[in-house]
């Protein structure tokens, strides 16, 4: 059995995916990460991310939602002067906006978790692929997921985003069959 091969042989890439990619994340300020930096990739590679997550935590102050929340112009624009991130003002500003709508959520629902997952499915989906050819981009529950976050606030919350948010944050299992993390993220907690 071999990995998924969107990893190529980078250690970083391969690292994400045997540790992280596809298991049950239910913190919800492991969420809020996950859901900015999945806006952040929109146009780019998750590799560029990943290889600047480190900073935009730094820059984000761990994002912590309530903090990012608070974030003024001139913050705003001390981050656009940032390199160790990807410094697209609407990206960036979409990040503060993302704060103050998750912040809602979570004063409406108690937490985040429950909120997205009930969008996703609830339970966590299992696919079946044997090729990359056959992942999707996007799916119903994507749509949904979008059009509800867009209409709460949202920004840089598309389908497609919204999907990769779902691969990664476990709430669809989209390793390939042949890859030994398929069926060891089904053993993780839902």
């Amino acid at each position: 059995m071999s990995r998924c091969p969107w990893t190529g042989n980078d250690p970083l890439m391969i690292s994400y995916h045997d540790l992280e990619w596809g298991l049950p994340l239910h913190d919800d300020r492991a969420l809020f990460e996950l859901l900015i930096l999945e806006g952040f990739q929109a146009g780019l590679s998750w590799k560029s991310v990943l290889y600047k997550r480190d900073a935009f935590r730094r820059a984000f102050r761990g994002f912590d939602p309530e903090v990012v929340a608070r974030f003024s112009e001139g913050h705003i624009e001390r981050l656009l002067q940032d390199p160790g991130i990807i410094r697209n003002r609407a990206k960036v500003r979409s990040a503060v906006t993302n704060a103050r709508a998750f912040l809602e959520v979570r004063e409406e629902f108690g937490s985040f978790d429950p909120f997205i997952r009930e969008l996703a499915g609830a339970a966590p989906r299992i696919n079946r692929w044997e090729a990359m050819s056959q992942l999707p981009t996007r799916t119903e529950q994507s749509d949904r997921m979008s059009r509800e976050l867009v209409r709460r606030g949202f920004k840089f919350v598309g389908s497609v985003i919204c999907y990769a948010f779902m691969q990664a944050a476990g709430m669809v299992n989209d390793h390939l069959v042949t890859c030994p993390r398929w069926a060891e993220v089904q053993k993780a907690p839902v």
